[in-house]
């Protein structure tokens, strides 16, 4: 099987957005067997479609395309598809109704453009929406599928859960001989080629298998793909490279797949029935923003001081005036009474806090850009570890973050906190 994906839109080709959309499919689609052999990205053009679509039927057995299903002019893909395959556009009722009850449930007057959305290819199906109004479109030629969903993330993938996936393993299945299975380690607080010295031989652990490693400001995520003779096959397969992996570099690894470091942290807290509180000053409030953007963090988390003047604090956190005296704010003891004051102010159970030069300026021969204490304070001991992270300014706050939740996992985890 050979499989294509199609996003339509200028604002991808500008830069306007991410295309997080390809991304997306090529992962849902490998992991059923059917990986994607081609992906492209093109402007709103009915020419350079008419092209795309030709090149499908030739040479490809599944086509996705993602976009230009809106009602605007500039929404190409279902005249397109009526002109390709010499079809006619009809009104689906059940469509129509649902367009005008998301409109009337919003207590909005539909605009007559919007009853353009329940038009589709005569000769197709439709591919329900539950979270929009434009619905997906499936057109079968001689065994070669299409298949058109709208562009917004939100809407397209339930669509794919849902319903494209089920249906292309159905409908494909006497040509689906291999089982694919792929799963993402998460890892921080290590670099890519330190990762690479721990792990050692890779083709000891992965065996036919592949692994990636894929590097970011927040950490290195480790990419498995497998395929097996069933099912049975390809899941012992990845098991047996996660086990091994966890053998060599389990510490470094605090989740899988599209996890956050700050969902993790949160769930351990929960667990262990604890409370936190973060005091920062480089990191401007990125901390606590991560934390509260998980849902039900306020059942651990306290609250948070964004202290970026020395005066706030010695009013707020109760920093000594002596320690920024003699030490500076970016010291290992201003990270610790910084630390320790916002436990107490919050009578929490466990606090962090971030004090750094972020850069890029105001560093110096002893203080360099990049130069980040980050601190921990339960009701038993409070340190400080310092970190150099580079000139880069929102790199620096990204990693002191990360970090900054790293060592408070490992904490709380009772492993050994070294980097």
């Amino acid at each position: 099987m050979k499989t294509k994906l199609i996003s339509v839109g200028d604002e991808i080709l500008i830069g306007q957005i991410v295309n997080t959309n390809a991304a997306f499919l090529g992962e849902r689609l490998f992991s059923v067997g059917i990986p994607v052999h081609k992906n492209v990205v093109i402007g709103d053009e009915e020419d350079v479609l008419l092209s795309e679509l030709s090149d499908s039927e030739k040479n490809y057995d599944v086509t996705i395309i993602t976009g230009g299903l809106g009602p605007t002019h500039d929404d190409i893909t279902k005249p397109v598809l009526v002109k390709y395959f010499n079809d006619k556009l009809i009104t689906d009722n059940k469509v129509l109704r649902h367009v005008r009850n998301i409109f009337a449930s919003k207590n909005i007057v539909m605009p007559p453009v919007n009853a353009g959305q329940a038009l589709i290819p005569e000769n197709s199906e439709v591919i329900w929406n539950s979270n929009g109004t434009a619905p997906g479109i499936l057109i079968k030629k001689n065994k070669k599928v299409f298949i058109c969903l709208p562009g917004v993330p939100y809407e397209m993938k339930p669509m794919i859960d849902d319903t494209v996936l089920p249906f292309l393993m159905k409908y494909f299945a006497d040509d689906l001989k291999l089982f694919y299975r792929q799963k993402t380690l998460l890892t921080t607080g290590v670099g890519e080629s330190s990762l690479n010295e721990l792990i050692g031989n890779v083709y000891d652990i992965i065996g036919d298998g592949k692994l990636a490693f894929l590097p970011s400001s927040s950490g290195v995520r480790l990419r498995i793909n497998v395929t097996g003779i069933n099912n049975e096959d390809a899941d012992n397969k990845i098991n047996s490279i996660e086990y091994k992996l966890k053998e060599k570099i389990g510490d470094y690894i605090f989740g899988y797949g599209e996890e956050d470091l700050e969902n993790v942290v949160g769930d351990i807290l929960r667990k262990k029935n604890l409370t936190l509180s973060v005091a920062e000053s480089c990191t401007g409030g990125r901390i606590s923003s991560r934390i509260v953007s998980i849902s039900g963090s306020s059942g651990y988390y306290k609250g948070g001081v964004c202290s970026y003047s020395n005066d706030l604090k010695i009013s707020l956190l109760g920093v000594k005036k002596e320690t920024l005296e003699r030490f500076g704010a970016v010291s290992s003891e201003t990270a610790v009474e910084m630390a320790e004051g916002v436990r107490k102010l919050t009578e929490s159970d466990v606090s962090i806090s971030t004090t750094g030069i972020a850069g890029p300026d105001g560093g110096s021969a002893d203080k360099p850009v990049g130069m980040v204490w980050i601190g921990l304070s339960d009701r038993k001991n409070s340190f400080a570890m310092k970190f150099l992270f580079g000139d880069n300014r929102e790199i620096n706050i990204q990693r002191s973050s990360q970090r900054a939740l790293e060592i408070l996992r490992r904490h709380l985890l009772n492993i050994k906190i070294e980097f």
